[in-house]
């Protein structure tokens, strides 16, 4: 049996639901999904240093407009972390940044609302009908007959069957990044004709709208093309969206994509998207600038500088999907021992991490107890709360029972990404709070753009990342987060029994069933000692005024072709 592999990163392709990024990557403004309507949450809010409330709108704030609102032309330019050397936004080393430039020229077949309904895309699909038959979910999509790549391949029900057979955990020599919900499909077929994919799963299956948001191109047909060709290349020719590749350089860190002469679709609004890859520091100065056009403002000192520019900036705000959390790698020495892992996540505050992340946003919120489901969400249960509290003098006495006194100190490498001033913060106080219970804390800086590296190689003994929801089926990805041969699951927890439970979890025919039963293999999971959340926290995004169709998003994901700048 092949090993089953899943990852993902903080993203916007609802086919990933979650996707693993760098916490320190505050200049990025596409930390998740893209973004949904204007209805204001209510949250609970501090003060920040300014006096003011941070209000949070549900489902997102991106400034919509129609497309008669827009002008024809203008360019967006953008910061992003890294330009990653993986570019397969289906292999098990993509990371958000894969994500950033794929969905800027392949398909983008599924559309969401910021609170989550799933949408098809009409300029890729004119159908699609979901129906169960003696048991199993039948999905029926019909193709728009002009959808094509821009080689001139067809873009028919063969994608789909290509997507199935990579992504269903059947091929050894493939690494991807989430068999979930594929490997439960028992057939891809041809409908009535080329353009019509049939999906049929082997069970009913709840969750069937996340998946095929994007598709493996045809062209990809075998092991190694899927595993090699985007290695630090892209393809343009393999494309088929709006906008296509006008280049793409890993050395300098920048890409930029135009409008494709080939789209049969609405042409798109702008004449050109660029990214420029930044440092924190480096993308708030061009933001200051006019360099870019869009950053995110998540810290005390990016939305500060964001408010100063007046009425240049619009501040867009919105409930984010995502966790920011430690991961503790239990393959490096020491970490092994489940123990230590445990006195570790003891001897942490998770509510000062949290507020020093909140710091001058005048917003606060619960401590996050669930990567299944956010606590907006029905089913949400706080089951890290139900396995571990904050106890300095319990940590102490299990890192005793583990061998580990003042004569015998453990010590462990916390590799952090970036130069953000909230970074450095949390440092400092994750330091001071392992040093109270015995633990010595070796610091080792490396820059933003390393984030693929140390989550590849899991070049680290703690680490701080984030990861995000680009759909609202968090339960179906319950494999891709604590299955002992996710690659997701960079704390490398995980047990053959667990695995097991998991596949039975999946097999349960109805939503509220699995959700009930993921809650309780949560709570187990977690009492690995693998991975602590932290805090899931607004996403805020400031924006030069005008922008439309872009901003702080909840789950929604909306059409590339409709970004552009207000008349």
């Amino acid at each position: 049996m092949s090993k089953r592999l899943r990852v993902a990163a903080l993203a916007g392709l609802s086919s990933i639901s979650l996707v693993l990024a760098s916490c320190s990557s505050d200049g990025n403004s596409e930390g998740t999904a893209a973004g949904g309507g204007q209805d204001t949450a209510s949250t609970q809010a501090d003060k920040s240093g300014d006096g003011e409330q941070l209000q949070v709108n549900a489902s997102g704030d991106y400034n919509p407009l129609e497309r008669d609102q827009i002008q024809d032309g203008g360019e967006l330019t953008l910061a992003i972390t890294e330009i990653a050397e993986q570019q397969n936004v289906f292999h098990a080393n993509m990371n958000l940044y894969t994500s950033t430039l794929w969905s800027k020229y392949n398909p983008q077949l599924s559309l969401f609302d910021g609170d989550g309904t799933y949408h098809p895309n009409p300029a890729y699909l004119t159908d699609v009908k979901s129906e169960d038959v003696d048991g199993k979910t039948v999905v029926t999509y019909t193709i728009n007959p002009e959808a094509k790549y821009n080689d001139g391949t067809l873009l028919d029900w063969t994608a789909y069957e290509n997507t199935w057979k990579f992504n269903n955990g059947t091929n050894p020599e493939v690494q991807v990044n989430s068999t979930d919900g594929y490997e439960l499909i028992e057939s891809v077929t041809q409908g009535a004709d080329d353009k019509q994919a049939v999906v049929t799963f082997k069970q009913t299956y709840p969750w069937w709208e996340g998946l095929f948001g994007t598709l493996v191109p045809p062209q990809v047909k075998d092991a190694d093309t899927f595993m090699n060709a985007y290695l630090k290349q892209v393809h343009p020719e393999w494309g088929a969206g709006p906008f296509k590749v006008e280049t793409v350089d890993f050395e300098s860190g920048t890409a930029s994509f135009v409008p494709n002469e080939n789209w049969w679709g609405d042409k798109p609004k702008l004449d050109k998207i660029t990214y420029r890859q930044m440092e924190d520091q480096a993308s708030l100065n061009a933001f200051r600038a006019g360099e870019v056009d869009a950053t995110g403002a998540g810290t005390r000192d990016r939305l500060a500088t964001a408010k100063e520019m007046g009425d240049a900036v619009e501040i867009r705000t919105a409930l984010q999907p995502s966790n920011y959390l430690m991961t503790i790698n239990s393959t490096a020495p020491g970490l092994d021992d489940i123990k230590v892992r445990e006195a570790i996540m003891r001897g942490i505050d998770r509510e000062q991490l949290a507020a020093i992340r909140f710091q001058g946003l005048g917003y606060t919120e619960e401590l996050p107890g669930s990567f299944n489901l956010y606590q907006t969400q029905d089913g949400y249960e706080d089951n890290f709360g139900e396995v571990v509290q904050y106890d300095p003098e319990k940590a102490k006495e299990l890192l005793k029972e583990a061998g580990y006194d003042e004569s015998n100190p453990l010590s462990v490498r916390y590799v952090t990404l970036g130069d953000s001033p909230m970074v450095q913060a949390t440092t400092s106080a994750l330091q001071a709070m392992l040093r109270n219970i015995g633990v010595d804390v070796q610091v080792e800086e490396r820059p933003s753009s390393d984030f693929s590296k140390v989550t590849a190689e899991r070049d680290f003994d703690l680490f701080m990342s984030g990861f995000s929801s680009s759909d609202p089926y968090g339960v179906a990805y319950f494999g891709q987060t604590y299955a002992s041969d996710s690659e997701l699951n960079k704390s490398g927890t995980g047990s053959p029994e667990m695995d097991k439970k998991i596949e039975e979890l999946q097999q349960i025919p109805d939503a509220d069933g699995q959700i009930k039963r993921a809650n309780e293999l949560e709570k187990e999971a977690l009492a690995q000692y693998g991975i602590m959340p932290y805090a899931n926290g607004p996403q805020i995004v400031a924006a030069k005024k005008g922008l439309a169709n872009y901003g702080a998003n909840s789950f929604a994901v909306l059409p590339i072709e409709n970004v552009g700048w207000a008349k």
